[in-house]
C-alpha cells in the first residue's frame, strides 16, 4: 500500500467513524518489515522475515474513550469493525479528560527531513545478511580455549506509517534500523561467564560491521575470576552502554501519568534544583539522522526541543494530552526523542584514572527501584578500580540508596556517549555509592 493509499483509508476510516456516532476520531495506519538471523555453532538456528501491516483507531464517544487495532484493511471489513468499536465504547465510563490535542500544537509540516530512513532498505542481499551474520562468529570462533558457546546475529526493521485526526492532523513518518549482535559464554571454574556486544544504525552503510564478535568474547573474557568484595562505600563509576539503567527511574519520575498518579519522587519539583549541578539534559528530536528523531509524537504533538535537566535543576515534564489536562498543564509529549547531555573531557579511560578506590559498572543483574521514593537496590557486575586501574572482575554485590541522591553526587561525567541508542548517556562517576557484598 502506497502512502497515498494510506492516507485514503484513513481518511475513510476517520469519516465513517464520525458518521457513525464518534464526535472525534484518530486513524493511523502502518506497515514494517524485518528480517532476523540467528548463528550457532556455525549453522543458522533461526531466520525470520516478517511483513505486517494494521489501523489503529482511536475513538472519542460521548465522553468516552476507546482504541482498537486490526489488521483486516478491505473498506467492508473495517465499516464493520469500526461500527462495533463505536458501540463497545458507549459501555464504558466517561472521562472528561479525554479528548484529541489542541490543533495549535500538531506538527504542521514546517521541519526539514531528519534523514532517518535508509532509502536503500529493500536492496540489502538476503545471504549478504546471512554473510555477515557469520562474520561475526567467525571472528570468535577458536579465539580461546574457554569459550563455551556462541551465538550471533543480524537483524533489521523498516517501519512506516500515516496518521490523521478529526481536528485536522495529517503527519507520516518511515525510519529503518539495522543491527550486528554477538554473545558469548566461558569457562571459568564452576562458573560461565557471558557477555554480548551489539551495534546498531539506520543505515545499513554505516552499520559497523566488524569487532562486534572479538568484543564480546574480550568482555566475557575479562569476566573470568569474579568476585564478590567486601561491603562498603566507594566511587562508581557505569558504563555509557548501561547508564540508561539508572536514568530511566529520573525520566520514568518526570512522566505525567507518574506525576497525576503520584507515583513519583520529582513531583512538584519543576524549575527546583535536585541533582548536581553537573547534570544537563537535553531532549532534541531534530537531531539529523538520530535515532530517536522525529518531528511528531504518537499524537501528532510537533516536537520540541527542550531543557530537560540545566546543572541540576529539572526545567519539563513528559505530559501527553490526557494527563496535560488532569494537571491543568500543557502538553509537552509522552514520551523522549534524542537525550543529549553535557559532557565532560575524559573517555571511560581517563576516568578510570582518576578513581582511587572504586568499581567500574558494566552490568545490573535484577532490582529495581520504588517510583514514589527513588529507593533503589540493583544488583552489579563489573571491575574493582585501584589507584587508577582495573585490578579484578567482581559480581554478586548490590548497590542501594536513593535516585536524588545518587545523582546529587556526580563526580564526573564522561565524552564517551553510547551513539547505539537514543538515549546517548556518557560513562558517569557517582561519589559514596553503598556498595553490598562480603
Amino acid at each position: 500500500m502506497t502512502k497515498e493509499e494510506k492516507y485514503t483509508l484513513a481518511k475513510w476510516a476517520m469519516n465513517h467513524a464520525l458518521e457513525k456516532g464518534a464526535q472525534q476520531a484518530s486513524v493511523s495506519i502502518s506497515n514494517s518489515r524485518s528480517s532476523s538471523v540467528e548463528i550457532r555453532e556455525e549453522k543458522i538456528d533461526k531466520l525470520e522475515q516478517a511483513i505486517q501491516s494494521g489501523l489503529t483507531i482511536r475513538l472519542f464517544v460521548d465522553k468516552k474513550y476507546s482504541a482498537h487495532s486490526t489488521n483486516r484493511l478491505k473498506q467492508e471489513e473495517l465499516a464493520r469493525f469500526i461500527e462495533q468499536a463505536i458501540e463497545g465504547t458507549r459501555f464504558l465510563s466517561e472521562d472528561e479528560f479525554r479528548s484529541l490535542p489542541d490543533p495549535s500544537l500538531y506538527y504542521k509540516g514546517d521541519q526539514n527531513d531528519l534523514n532517518v530512513n535508509d532509502s536503500a532498505f529493500g536492496n540489502v542481499d538476503p545471504q549478504k545478511k546471512i554473510d555477515l551474520a557469520f562474520a561475526v562468529e567467525k571472528e570468535i570462533l577458536g579465539a580461546d580455549d574457554r569459550i563455551i558457546s556462541i551465538s550471533s546475529g543480524y537483524y533489521d526493521g523498516m517501519y512506516e506509517s500515516v496518521m490523521v485526526t478529526s481536528n485536522g492532523f495529517e503527519g507520516d513518518s518511515m525510519n529503518t534500523q539495522f543491527g550486528l549482535y554477538a554473545s558469548v559464554s566461558v569457562k571459568s571454574g564452576d562458573a560461565r561467564p557471558e557477555s554480548s556486544w551489539n551495534e546498531s544504525a539506520i543505515f545499513f552503510d554505516k552499520l559497523k560491521k566488524e569487532e562486534v564478535g572479538k568484543t564480546a568474547l574480550k568482555r566475557a573474557t575479562n569476566k573470568i575470576g569474579q568476585q564478590k568484595l567486601a561491603s562498603g562505600k566507594m566511587t562508581m563509576i557505569v558504563e555509557n552502554k548501561v547508564c540508561r539503567n539508572l536514568l530511566s527511574p529520573l525520566i520514568s519520575a518526570i512522566n505525567g501519568s507518574a506525576i497525576q498518579q503520584k507515583n513519583s519522587f520529582l513531583i512538584d519539583k519543576l524549575n527546583e534544583k535536585v541533582f548536581s549541578e553537573k547534570l544537563t539534559i537535553i531532549d532534541n528530536p531534530f537531531i539529523v539522522s538520530g535515532l530517536g528523531s522525529r518531528l511528531f509524537d504518537g499524537e501528532g504533538l510537533a516536537t520540541k526541543k527542550r531543557q530537560v535537566l540545566e546543572k541540576g535543576v529539572l526545567k519539563t515534564y513528559y505530559i501527553d494530552t490526557y494527563y496535560g489536562k488532569k494537571l491543568q498543564m500543557e502538553p509537552t509529549s509522552g514520551s523522549t526523542t534524542n537525550l543529549v547531555f553535557e559532557t565532560g573531557d575524559k573517555s571511560l579511560e581517563g576516568l578510570i584514572g582518576s578513581v582511587k578506590n572504586g568499581i567500574l559498572v558494566t552490568g545490573f543483574n535484577g532490582g529495581n527501584s520504588n517510583g514514589t521514593t527513588g529507593d533503589f537496590s540493583y544488583g552489579i557486575e563489573g571491575f574493582l578500580i585501584e589507584n587508577g586501574a582495573i585490578k579484578q572482575p567482581v559480581s554478586e554485590m548490590n548497590i542501594t540508596g536513593n535516585m536524588v541522591t545518587l545523582w546529587s553526587n556526580i563526580g564526573e561525567i564522561g565524552n564517551d556517549v553510547n551513539e547505539s541508542s537514543s538515549w546517548l548517556t556518557p560513562s558517569i562517576v557517582f561519589e559514596g555509592v553503598d556498595f553490598s557484598g562480603i
